[in-house]
C-alpha cells in the first residue's frame, strides 16, 4: 500500500485554496497517488468541514475517480460492437496473457491496470487500445507487443 503523507495532502488542499472546488482537490490527489486513498479523503473531509460520506459520494459518482490503487499505466480495450467484430476479444486476451492479469485487475508490480470499455467513439479504428490516454487503432497481437515494448522503453528512459 502507498503511504499517504498528510503534509502532501494538506499542501494540495492549501495550494487549491479554502474555496477550491472539491473535485479539483480530489483530482490533484488522484493524480499524485493514482487513486483516492481513504486517509486522504479523511483529511479532505476535515479541511472542507464536510462529512466523509459526502466526499465518498463525490468520489464514487464520477468514473474519473478510483478508490482502488491503479497501475502506473492504464490500458483500456474497447469491446464495443465495431471493435468486437474486428477482433477486440483476441486483442484483450493477448494483453491479459502478456500482462498476466484479467480485465479489471492491476499487475502485482502496480505497473499496469487493464480495463475494458464498451465504446470509445472511434469505431473506424477498431479494435482500439488506449494506454495512458493515447489511442492505438487497428490493433492485433503484434501491435500490442510493439506498444508494450515502447512503454517499457520509455519507462527505462525515465529511470
Amino acid at each position: 500500500m502507498i503511504d499517504v503523507d498528510p503534509r502532501e495532502i494538506i499542501e494540495i488542499i492549501g495550494r487549491n485554496g479554502a474555496d477550491a472546488p472539491l473535485i479539483s482537490v480530489l483530482e490533484e490527489i488522484q493524480t499524485k497517488y493514482r487513486y483516492l486513498p481513504r486517509e486522504a479523503m479523511i483529511l479532505v473531509s476535515e479541511a472542507f468541514g464536510l462529512p466523509l460520506s459526502q466526499i465518498y459520494s463525490v468520489a464514487t459518482f464520477y468514473n474519473a475517480f478510483s478508490l482502488e490503487r491503479r497501475g502506473r499505466h492504464e490500458a483500456c480495450v474497447c469491446v464495443g460492437t465495431a471493435c468486437h467484430v474486428r477482433g477486440a476479444k483476441r486483442v484483450l486476451s493477448h494483453l491479459e496473457e502478456k500482462l498476466g492479469i484479467k480485465a479489471g485487475e492491476t499487475t502485482p508490480d502496480w505497473n499496469y491496470t487493464l480495463d475494458t470499455v464498451h465504446c470509445l467513439g472511434a469505431c473506424a479504428l477498431g479494435p482500439i487500445v488506449v494506454v495512458d490516454g493515447e489511442y492505438s487503432g487497428q490493433m492485433h497481437a503484434k501491435k500490442v507487443d510493439e506498444l508494450l515494448a515502447r512503454i517499457e522503453q520509455a519507462d527505462e528512459g525515465e529511470a
